[in-house]
């Protein structure tokens, strides 16, 4: 018979896979220059999600509390 842990273990691989795609699929718009302290110029402007972005948004941050609480209940199992 298989176990909870055996399939709590399966769970958190496929949950990491999925939040990794979920993080390498969403649009970086800061560029490499605001990643060593430049500016993104004169023209920025803010940016709203929507549709597709916004849902990738919320997916991700359910994935990651998803995966949070996996491997919180697999410290008690």
């Amino acid at each position: 018979m298989v176990t909870f842990s055996f399939i709590l273990w399966w769970i958190q691989i496929v949950l990491s896979i999925l939040l990794v795609a979920a993080i390498l699929f969403q649009q970086n718009e800061a560029g490499l220059g605001s990643a060593f302290g430049g500016s993104g110029g004169e023209g920025e402007s803010s940016h709203t999600r929507r549709g597709g972005e916004r849902l990738l948004f919320q997916a991700t941050i359910v994935l990651a509390v998803l995966f949070a609480l996996s491997i919180l209940s697999s410290l008690f199992v």
